[in-house]
């Protein structure tokens, strides 16, 4: 299938908001390797293989969503790539040194994007509770503009099962690097119908699993995912999780700049204002990441990489109980205060270990000078699985004498 046929059969020519709004709110993750990320986690990542830095990925998100939104095509995406590659001095990428790699290597991107991203789009419209009413089904169309077709994919043509039924958590097209393969919702009398005419079920050992790809057999490396139906996947979880996979320059480089694509759920200080008016709420404020991992590690006796900064609901509460004036040089904490938490952890001028915790656990103390003022936080470090955190226990702010 040709690039311009493969764009009008996705509806790639015309800009579609479901798709666009499914690439914009991703996340730009560094990469070494295309298979860093795998499956389900492109729903809120956005990578390409070997590109690490932050402006780079940021200017290759950008031109991705610009081709979802304009449809301009592949043609176009290629002179955005070449300007970007140029702009930033990025070398050493697969396909980079001959007219046919660098060919290969934009339309990998181009297509893989805009494929997964109109059938994310896709998914969120047939998944719409008043559109399942009336189209309760789902039907596998394998294009029949194919060269060479994939057999899988050509024995799916015609299959229509039940929106809910398991199939589609793994074999919802793209099914693989240049899949054209796409699905479409039926009413319930066309389900009904092409279950009498048998192809109402999936073939046998359709949820066999390849053990050279990982996946049910007839699916790439990494496709066997439905795009779009995790889109709502705890984003934050999803990076911290990743952190700890990263080489460490990588790690770092990415929590020092995480702060750009994953806003807090509220200002701190309105969080400080709410936690001192309505006490019953102790649901910490998610601030960042630890960003001065080897300073802040030394400190903790343990690896920090990959943990949250955040404020509990206690610590604003705590500090206005225990840590106001106290003549001495020593003020109340005001909620705007509270703004400052992630620089005196990540941009301390000493940083220190603490008492344990009431909780056995190890707290670090860092202090950091604004003005004429310093800034004194402790954090607990928690430790754990999941929702790893220095987590403020209180903030002491000593003025000049």
């Amino acid at each position: 299938m040709s690039t311009a046929v493969a764009d009008q059969a996705f509806g790639f020519g015309t800009p579609f908001q479901a798709q666009i709004d499914y690439l914009v709110q991703k996340l730009r993750l560094p990469t070494d390797r295309w298979d860093d990320i795998m499956r389900s986690a492109h729903d809120r990542a956005f990578i390409v293989a070997g590109a690490a830095k932050a402006d780079l990925l940021a200017d290759l998100h950008q031109a991705v969503v610009k081709s979802a939104a304009d449809g301009a095509g592949l043609q176009a995406f290629r002179k955005d790539f070449k300007a970007i590659v140029a702009k930033h001095g990025w070398t050493g990428w697969t396909g980079e040194g001959t007219r046919e790699g660098e060919a290969w290597r934009t339309r990998i991107i181009y297509q893989t994007n805009m494929a997964t991203s109109y059938s994310a789009g896709r998914y969120q419209q047939m998944t719409d509770p008043e559109v399942l009413k009336l189209h309760p089904y789902w039907r596998y169309i394998h294009s029949d503009g194919v060269l060479n077709p994939r057999q899988q994919h050509l024995a799916w043509h015609g299959l229509t099962l039940r929106h809910d039924h398991p199939f589609w958590k793994s074999h919802w097209a793209p099914n693989g690097f240049g899949c054209h393969c796409r699905i479409t919702s039926v009413t319930r009398r066309e389900g009904e119908a092409s279950a009498r005419a048998g192809l109402g079920e999936p073939p046998a050992g359709w949820d066999a699993i390849d053990p050279a790809t990982g996946e049910p057999v007839g699916i790439g490396k990494g496709f066997g995912y439905a795009p779009g139906a995790n889109v709502n996947v705890p984003l934050r979880q999803m990076v911290q999780d990743k952190l700890i996979s990263y080489p460490p320059a990588i790690a770092k480089a990415m929590a020092a700049d995480i702060g750009r694509y994953i806003n807090t759920t509220e200002a701190a200080t309105a969080f400080a204002q709410r936690m001192l008016v309505d006490r019953s709420v102790t649901e910490p404020l998610f601030v960042g990441f630890v960003e001065a991992v080897d300073a802040v590690s030394a400190a903790a006796g343990s690896d920090v990489l990959g943990y949250f900064v955040t404020i509990p609901g206690d610590a604003p509460r705590h500090a206005e109980s225990s840590h106001s004036h106290d003549g001495k040089g020593q003020r109340l904490a005001k909620p705007s205060d509270y703004e400052r938490v992630r620089s005196v952890l990540n941009e301390a001028d000493s940083t220190r270990a603490g008492d344990v915790s009431r909780n056995g656990n190890a707290t670090v103390v860092a202090s950091k000078k604004f003005g004429g003022e310093t800034y004194r936080a402790v954090f607990e470090v928690l430790p754990g699985k999941k929702n790893r955190a220095l987590a403020l226990l209180s903030l002491i702010i000593k003025t000049p004498k």
